[in-house]
């Protein structure tokens, strides 16, 4: 069994993992997130509980450019406290385990790999979707990070006045009404006609992001995840309709689109760094 963490801008997670299910998990809300000292003391308490079990390592995803190799963080979003924290070392001394951290996208596509939807596809692009958008990368049934783990940042390419995650996450809803995501996918069940027409617009958007997926990484697969993809229904039309001009015929027919099913999968990708180190 292996323990894997997922650190969000919100919440952390932990869970003890054997054979990709989630045998315990715990969560805390994230407080203090301007202090180095209370964000560790949150790490270790939402670890802790599951160190009673035998376990042989801890995975652990973060929202951050990630020295892989040193388990150095840095940057890490929405906690200003963690500009350079050399989590590896910290978490490895407390619990005399071996412990391998890396970007929480990466471990979203790594979970899909191994227990998701696009299990076993050993070319795959994993999206997020949510307040910006992410990738991670699959090349050769191996996790491709690049040598700053930044491989797969696409969301941060220019597009149109501003970048492709401008349009393709959540700031798009806001920019355009001033609601949330959450509220206009709301809105769109309960029929609303402009909420509908307003998710077809970032289909059009994503559409053109797939793209360039397509172009630059040329996958079996593309795995969507993240809150967002929760209303795919409403966006994958007008999605799908961009893609029809791909200049490539063929490379579009054979071309799988998933959205995940599991709500963990980020958590069991961390996890699963243990064992695919």
């Amino acid at each position: 069994m292996t323990i894997g963490v997922d650190i969000g801008g919100t919440n952390i997670r932990a869970g003890l993992v054997s054979k990709g299910t989630i045998i315990s998990q715990n969560q805390l809300t994230l407080k203090n997130k301007h202090s180095m000292d209370a964000m560790l003391a949150q790490l270790m308490e939402v670890i802790c509980p599951l160190t009673s079990y035998p376990y042989t390592g801890i995975g652990i995803g973060v929202p951050s450019v990630v020295d892989t190799v040193n388990g150095i963080v840095y940057d890490v979003a929405n906690i200003p406290a963690w500009k350079r924290v050399e989590l590896k070392q910290i978490v490895q001394e407390r619990f005399q385990v071996p412990v391998h951290i890396n970007n929480d996208v990466n471990c979203f596509v790594l979970g899909e790999y191994n227990y998701g939807v696009a299990k076993g596809f050993g070319s795959l692009v994993g999206i997020t979707l949510g307040t910006g958008m992410g990738a991670g990368l699959i090349f050769d049934h191996v996790l491709y990070t690049g040598h700053n783990c930044g491989a797969g940042e696409i969301g941060l390419m220019p597009y149109l006045d501003k970048t492709l995650e401008d349009y393709v996450g959540s700031q798009f809803f806001v920019a355009k009404t001033g609601k949330s995501a959450e509220e206009l996918w709301r809105a769109a069940l309960t029929g609303e006609q402009q909420a509908i027409a307003l998710w077809e617009e970032f289909g059009w958007h994503l559409g053109k992001a797939l793209k360039i997926v397509m172009y630059a990484y040329d996958p079996e697969a593309i795995v969507l995840g993240g809150a967002i993809s929760q209303a795919y229904a409403f966006f994958e039309k007008s999605m799908l309709e961009v893609l029809k001009d791909f200049e490539y015929p063929n490379t579009l027919k054979q071309l799988k689109v998933l959205v995940s099913q599991k709500a963990n999968i980020s958590l069991l990708g961390a996890a699963s760094l243990i064992t695919d180190s």
